[in-house]
């Protein structure tokens, strides 16, 4: 019988290193970000998010979430500065949550999850290609933001509205005119 991942006691983020070697380390998830033990670096730019609303193309039901796919052929939608060794595109968004509303995010912040984590995804540009971008450990740059129930945001009701047009896995839609930046909060400063 295959292993597999998922979010259950017996296969969640905290056994994903067992069953994949590859997803352990410091670059690896879950992250527990350690609140007491992290420093402030002054040398470190804010995150500049560039990201063009025309490049919002699809929303697919994966059977485990919904992805929202963006064009990624061009330096449309991008992410740099930070700690990022150059411009980042934007390949998707998607979203982690829980069968109740006390857990659902990936990584914890001391020790204590979210009721949802949503991530958009890029890849690093020199690499030319998502899956060659893979293959280094700067080929990736992810922002996570932690969401907690409660008044729904502005800028998530348009997503939160298409979700009932793809109920089932493999359902798909056009989904474009889509500026994820309005999910981030205002300042991007460390």
């Amino acid at each position: 019988m295959a292993h597999s991942w998922g979010y259950a006691e017996h296969n969640g983020p905290n056994h994903w290193h067992t069953l994949f070697p590859v997803a352990d380390g410091d670059f690896q998830s879950p992250i527990d970000i350690r609140t007491k033990e992290a420093t402030f670096d002054a040398t470190l730019q804010p995150l500049t998010v560039n990201y063009d609303s025309s490049s919002a193309q699809k929303l697919h039901n994966n059977g485990q979430s919904f992805n929202i796919e963006f064009d990624d052929s061009q330096d449309k939608s991008v992410l740099s500065g930070g700690p990022l060794p150059g411009v980042y595109r934007l390949k998707q968004m998607h979203m982690h949550w829980g069968s109740s509303d006390d857990h659902g995010s990936e990584h914890t912040v001391d020790g204590r999850t979210s009721s949802t984590e949503l991530h958009l995804g890029h890849w690093n540009a020199k690499y030319g290609s998502f899956d060659e971008a893979s293959k280094h450990k700067n080929g990736f740059g992810v922002i996570a933001l932690f969401l907690e129930v409660g008044d729904t945001n502005p800028g998530l009701q348009k997503v939160i509205d298409a979700l009932s047009l793809i109920p089932n896995k493999g359902k798909q839609i056009n989904f474009t005119d889509y500026d994820p930046s309005v999910l981030l909060p205002r300042s991007l400063d460390y």
